[in-house]
């Protein structure tokens, strides 16, 4: 009988990591170029069961056990790279890229390392001194790998659907896309930005970029309202689970016990 007990702990622990991400998801709802996130989860038919004393498997998730299954083992967090709508600003450094693809970005940690990072993010700005930039200060990059320095005090700046930024009818800059064979080995860093891991191979993009438009996020809001109802429902149905157990166990440790 104690089995159920963790049979309904693994569903509410499922339950509780969908929630977090469901939240994040709603949470940025309106950042622009995100990409909602979502969780799988595996149940005894697709693992068979879970090992209780196995160290391999750190924290407090359910592990295979031989026969005996104590429930669902939450699976892993994927991210949906599915295109968002774009948005009309009508800004001249305001851009979206239409297909897979991402800004090529010059990152500066807190600790002054550089690296280059990825985003669906083009809500950039031009600096005093010319520099095309992130909200955050972050220098986008050209074709060439350096940043891209534009002149301020042109009036007329065009850029097409390549990437390559006009002003006053010359050529002073391309803009940097970048997209790979397979998003397996891109992770999230954070500030709405992506990294390579090893094994990352990139390709031709097949993105077009779009002057005066942003992405919007891809999440549905009221998609994720009904996921989240049906995610606390099933929660309060594994709660009740465990306070049937509860109750059965006193019955048997306090009255059954006395016969």
């Amino acid at each position: 009988m104690v089995k159920g007990l963790y049979t309904a702990y693994t569903g509410m622990r499922n339950e509780q990591k969908r929630m977090d991400i469901i939240t994040n998801n709603l949470a940025n709802t309106d950042t622009t170029g995100y990409k909602k996130e979502g969780v799988t989860n595996q149940s005894f038919s697709d693992v068979l069961a879970y090992r209780i004393k196995d160290s391999s498997t750190p924290g407090m998730d359910a592990k295979k056990l031989g026969s005996m299954s104590l429930g669902v083992k939450i699976g892993e967090t994927y991210r949906d790279f599915s295109q968002g709508a774009l948005k009309v600003t009508d800004e001249d450094f305001d851009l979206a890229l239409s297909d897979m693809g991402f800004f090529n970005i010059e990152f500066t940690d807190k600790a002054g390392n550089t690296s280059v990072m990825y985003t669906r993010d083009g809500n950039f700005n031009l600096t005093q001194e010319g520099d095309l930039v992130t909200q955050d200060g972050d220098f986008v990059l050209g074709t060439n790998g350096q940043h891209i320095r534009l002149n301020p005090n042109t009036t007329e700046t065009k850029i097409d659907r390549a990437g390559r930024i006009f002003q006053n009818g010359n050529l002073v800059a391309t803009i940097q896309v970048t997209d790979f064979e397979d998003y397996n080995y891109i992770e999230k860093y954070g500030e709405n930005m992506f990294r390579t891991i090893e094994g990352a191979t990139e390709r031709e993009p097949a993105a077009d970029v779009y002057q005066g438009y942003l992405e919007a996020s891809n999440v549905e809001t009221v998609s994720e309202m009904v996921q989240m109802i049906a995610i606390t429902r099933a929660y309060e149905t594994n709660q009740k689970v465990i306070q049937t157990y509860d109750n059965s166990l006193q019955i048997t440790a306090n009255q059954i016990g006395k016969i």
